[in-house]
């Protein structure tokens, strides 16, 4: 098992910046990818930013070249730098492992314009 927990999360300004962590624990061996995800009021959840144990990133269309998605491999806890915020990047943002597998139980991150 997996144990992924967030913080980070909060209420910012449009233009401000945030930083969210993610630290897992457990048998942390099995993990291949870690991922951000976030689920906006009425809406599905969707993938942000992940980053594989290769290091390599992905990001959602909507976050390139605002969000920094990091991550120690061998420690295994991974950090989102989130820039230029909007208010449509308001929601809750939950950490994940292997797309699925593992999740966190989400941090609140609002965006007020």
């Amino acid at each position: 098992q997996v144990q992924l927990v967030e913080s980070g999360g909060g209420l910012v300004q449009a233009g401000g910046s945030l930083r969210l962590s993610c630290a897992a624990s457990g048998h942390i061996f099995s993990i291949w990818v870690m991922a951000w995800y976030r689920q906006a009021p009425g809406k599905q959840r969707e993938l942000v930013a992940s980053v594989t144990s290769g290091g390599t990133t992905n990001y959602a269309d909507s976050v390139k070249d605002r969000f920094t998605i990091r991550a120690d491999n061998a420690k295994k806890t991974m950090t989102l730098q989130m820039s230029s915020l909007k208010p449509e990047d308001t929601g809750v943002y939950f950490c994940g492992a292997n797309y699925g597998g593992y999740w966190g139980q989400g941090t609140q991150v609002t965006v007020s314009s």
